[in-house]
């Protein structure tokens, strides 16, 4: 990049492309097991490194390539597919591979993973994604339509906020993610607590908030992609459901956040997920509002 990332009107821009690394990979978990997760950039540079934080909360590997000759502008490009097309042939259990980049450099790699027998899911932003990579892929969405994606009706100018939020778009930041097994996922709902607590346990009460406002929005994103991959009013198997959560959130856990079992968190959320009990068998759905 030949702008100073420093300058403000640079920085202003670059607030405004932020996008959610989470969505992504919570909508590569749908498929199945993430296996393997990539995400290939100059990570020393400050454009790059607003991303750090976000993509090793998820466990993402970062790839660093140095801003060397032999690094120059399709750098990234020729480590991810080289990185890809070795993973085929090494992990014959993979399934599945989801590119994430809109650039037509990558069609030779998503047909190659298609010969080699693997689905291959592409996710890039309208409007900038080359139509020859939507078409050379099995499947194709858009950045805008993954669920957990929120766009800010006001540009804000980047603060001294840590990225732990919202990352920036890197110059060559391109993910690789490779998944085993298909499955489905659903629902979500939220809670809140009004009353203030004593300022000696103040710090904890918000700390139990937070853990369920974000179960919450875990159960509303795997509701969302459930439906995506169903019809939209399909009714849901409750244990596909927190199958999906717990593959895009490990450590939930709805003991941990005070329910004896899952479908009584389910009831807990009943502003955004309606749940049916029929005999033996529990399904869920996503109430819009």
């Amino acid at each position: 990049m030949s702008e100073n990332p420093n300058d403000p009107e640079v920085t202003e821009r670059l607030s405004r492309a932020m996008i959610e690394v989470g969505a992504i990979i919570d909508y590569a978990a749908s498929f199945g097991t993430l296996v393997l997760t990539r995400a290939y950039a100059d990570w020393s540079s400050p454009v790059n490194a607003v991303y750090r934080s976000q993509l090793v909360a998820r466990a993402v590997d970062l790839v660093q390539l140095f801003p060397a000759a032999a690094y120059a502008k399709n750098g990234a490009d020729i480590r991810l597919a080289v990185d890809a097309v070795e993973d085929m042939f090494r992990l014959p259990d993979l399934t599945h591979v989801v590119i994430v980049a809109g650039d037509s450099d990558y069609v030779p790699l998503a047909q190659r993973c298609k010969r080699l027998g693997r689905y291959v899911i592409g996710v890039g932003v309208s409007g900038s994604t080359a139509k020859s990579l939507a078409a050379a892929c099995d499947e194709f969405e858009s950045y805008d339509s993954l669920p957990g994606v929120v766009r800010p009706s006001k540009p804000v100018a980047a603060a001294a906020t840590p990225a732990v939020e919202a990352p920036t778009p890197a110059a060559e930041a391109v993910a690789e993610t490779v998944t085993e097994t298909a499955s489905k996922p659903k629902a979500a709902s939220k809670r809140s607590r009004s009353k203030a607590a004593p300022k000696a346990e103040e710090v904890r009460v918000e700390d139990k908030v937070d853990d369920q406002e974000v179960a919450t929005q875990l159960l509303e994103r795997a509701l969302r992609l459930g439906h995506d991959k169903a019809d939209a009013d399909e009714w849901l198997h409750s244990s596909a459901v927190k199958t999906h959560m717990r593959r895009m959130d490990p450590s939930f856990s709805e003991k941990a956040l005070g329910y004896r079992s899952f479908s009584d968190f389910l009831k807990s959320r009943d502003d955004i997920a309606e749940l049916e009990e029929t005999g033996h068998e529990r399904l869920v759905r996503l109430l819009e509002p």
